[in-house]
């Protein structure tokens, strides 16, 4: 079964309901990471949430969840671009923590103080948008409802999951997104929300048809519209061009410095760990380029 994207509309047009299976996507990432079981699920959730949030992107648009605070796993950032590429890294992939009445206890992996920082490119050459709010529950789908709901003010629920096979690797991962557009009809709001409460297991629905089946159930009995669907997918933003510019940025001396003492330099992409080798001649021909920057 493919990684898939499914955007739809209620036929009133007040609700928009996006659902993803992106059980391979999680999967290879989660490897990349040589993540521990608990950073996997959590990691498969914000992947997940990822993946929902750029298929409400335009051509050329990208946007980035960080999630931030005080537990073992430090950090989570996801990536995501228009076209249904998903990327994701944490903070420390071998963190763990001890079930909490046996569920995954992903707010103790990740911890109660913190933020999640929400960034959008629009693709237009100028700032990002920047949102922040407060960890509320650390549960991933939940701050990021409330996110939506509290800072871009469109009313919003959101469903995550991620399980494990005997290996701990990924076995099924996807959710859903749905959105109130202004003007909704509420017996249709009610109606929904009341599914969404007597949905079963996400991960039974991923198991029986990924994206549609939980599209199908959330969509019950009510008449919409299918707007799009399309493929998700793993791709890194690295490249040896994007660390040559990010060792610019530190300047002469410390190129020189890490050439003189390291005798050259590794950087590894937190993405997909990619590593990138540079030898003393090349750190000596990026500090000329750095000076010759300064001094235009």
């Amino acid at each position: 079964m493919s990684d898939t994207l499914i955007r739809a509309l209620s036929a009133s047009g007040g609700i928009r309901v996006l659902t993803c299976s992106v059980s391979g996507l999680a999967r290879e990432i989660c490897l990349l990471q040589q993540a521990s079981a608990t950073v996997s699920v959590a990691l498969g959730r914000g992947l997940a949430a990822g993946a929902l949030l750029g298929a409400l992107l335009k051509p050329g648009q990208r946007t980035a969840l960080k999630f931030e605070g005080n537990g073992p796993m430090c950090k989570m950032i996801i990536e995501a671009e228009w076209d249904g590429a998903v990327r994701g890294c944490v903070g420390d992939p071998t963190a763990e923590s001890e079930p909490k009445n046996g569920r995954w206890n992903v707010p103790g992996l990740l911890g109660h103080a913190g933020f999640l920082t929400v960034t959008r490119d629009l693709g237009l050459g100028g700032e990002p948008y920047h949102g922040m709010v407060q960890l509320r529950t650390s549960e991933i789908g939940a701050d990021l409802a409330y996110y939506l709901t509290d800072s871009e003010q469109v009313p919003s629920a959101v469903g995550l999951s991620a399980s494990l096979n005997e290996g701990s690797g990924v076995s099924l991962c996807g959710g859903f997104l749905v959105q109130a557009l202004p003007k909704p009809d509420t017996a249709e709001i009610d109606g929904m929300m009341a599914r969404i409460a007597e949905m079963p297991p996400l991960s039974a629905l991923l198991q029986e048809g990924g994206a549609k089946a939980i599209m199908d159930r959330l969509f019950d009995g009510m008449v919409y519209n299918l707007l799009e669907t399309r493929d998700a997918f793993f791709r890194c933003g690295c490249g040896r061009e994007k660390v040559e510019r990010a060792l610019l940025t530190l300047g002469p001396y410390e190129i020189n410095d890490m050439r003189d003492k390291e005798h050259g330099a590794d950087v590894t992409c937190e993405f997909c760990r990619q590593r990138y080798r540079f030898d003393e001649a090349e750190l000596e021909a990026l500090a000329a380029r750095s000076r010759a920057s300064a001094g235009a």
